[in-house]
């Protein structure tokens, strides 16, 4: 493996014998441990002169990664929802081919040398081997897969090798855990899955598309769960046991999750991580009025000045109110291993969609989770597992249901 991805070892081998690699230390190979954060979001202007993935103030950039010693990441294709009208549907496709075309331009003909685009599992380990940092696709959001899933087929072969069946608000595909009563969402809903997101499952899985259920009720996490015939992901979720909030995972979800063999990536998104009282949130709301974020769009949706004015109103608020720290993640994860397992858990940032907790708000700054899981007594090899051998080994399993699914077709 090439020298710029050592760090790792360096760090293990140091926390293990009581001392502490320093942000200088030199890169050694890490053999079997490569750190993947399953959820990066990016900007709608990526990859553009405006937005350069390897120096751009974005909480992860290709320098950042390189620094921090963060292997891997899905960039994601996030679309918020909007009312589902036919012109509302051709729009969330076109910024979703926006975005893939931004991933596509950074690993293609900005950066080629620097990080490669990963369409499989295996894939992964190939490219991290050769020294080169890894991207990988997911899509945030089902409501671009159109009303009759027309252009699902055509994203599994720009990459995307997951889908959030939902965000904020429902879709065409099932119940959110967050409604929006703006788009008419009803308040006091159970509703699951629809019959056009069964279809969706059933095509995802044909497909080799890991079905993802993080932002999904818990009736629509339940149901996804049951009817996909490979194990599924939460991409981004907290633990609701730790933390309770609408997007994290209670203890029945995430004993399912475990049971048809999936995994949960525990998020290091504030709100989810530790509970905010409504003073505190409603400090948020008002921050968020203000630049004209509407509920659903993240930060770096916003032009550069209203950008700029969000983060310096964000780090005001959060001298006031603490943000929650990689030790409190952490718990997150302790906590999720004691109920479904060490092979059933990993951990994701959502960089650039609200993510960030203190000690882990950048790509710089990943070797403190390693730190921190080392100073609990996990191992190097339960470490790999939750950096990225667990995530993969579910992509592995969707790569072979759809294999599967095929012959069985034939």
């Amino acid at each position: 493996m090439h020298p710029q991805h050592s760090f790792l070892t360096v760090l293990v081998t140091a926390a293990l014998l009581g001392g502490c690699a320093g942000d200088d230390a030199p890169n050694v190979a890490a053999p079997g441990l490569i750190t993947l954060d399953s959820h990066v979001d990016i900007p709608l202007d990526f990859a553009t002169p405006a937005v350069d993935p390897l120096t751009a103030n974005l909480q992860v950039n290709l320098d950042k990664m390189l620094r921090g010693g963060l292997d891997a990441g899905f960039f994601i294709v996030y679309v918020g929802q909007t009312a589902r009208t036919e012109a509302n549907y051709a729009q969330a496709q076109t910024e979703a081919l926006t975005k893939f075309a931004a991933i596509h331009r950074m690993t293609e003909e900005l950066y080629p040398e620097r990080i490669e685009l990963a369409y499989s599992a295996a894939d992964v380990e190939r490219i991290a081997g050769s020294g080169k940092l890894v991207a990988a696709i997911g899509i945030e959001n089902g409501y671009v897969l159109g009303p009759a899933l027309e252009t699902l087929e055509r994203y599994y072969e720009l990459g995307a090798r997951y889908v959030t069946l939902v965000h904020n608000g429902d879709n065409d595909l099932g119940r959110s855990a967050q409604p929006r009563a703006e788009l008419g969402d009803s308040a006091d809903s159970t509703a699951g899955l629809t019959e056009l997101g069964a279809m969706a499952v059933d095509r995802m899985n044909r497909l080799g598309i890991m079905v993802d259920v993080s932002h999904g009720s818990k009736q629509t996490a339940l149901d996804a769960i049951r009817l996909s015939a490979a194990p599924v992901i939460a991409s981004h979720s907290g633990i609701a046991s730790v933390s309770a909030h609408p997007r994290n995972l209670d203890d029945e979800t995430l004993l399912a999750l475990r049971d048809k063999g999936g995994v949960v990536q525990v998020v290091a998104f504030d709100a989810y991580v530790k509970f905010q009282p409504e003073e505190q949130l409603a400090g948020l709301r008002s921050l968020r009025e203000s630049v004209g974020l509407r509920a659903g769009t993240a930060a770096d949706q916003l032009p550069p000045e209203q950008r700029a004015t969000y983060e310096q109103g964000l780090r005001t608020h959060q001298e006031r109110w603490p943000a929650a720290t990689v030790q409190d993640l952490v718990n997150h994860i302790d906590y999720a291993v004691r109920l479904i397992g060490v092979d059933h858990v990993g951990i994701s940032s959502d960089f650039g969609g609200g993510g960030g907790v203190t000690g882990w708000t950048d790509a710089t700054e990943t070797r403190n989770v390693t730190n921190e899981l080392t100073a609990r007594g996990y191992s190097r090899e339960d470490i790999a597992k939750i950096w990225s051998g667990n995530l993969l080994r579910v992509w592995r399993d969707a790569e072979r249901t759809a294999a599967g699914l095929a012959a069985s077709d034939r």
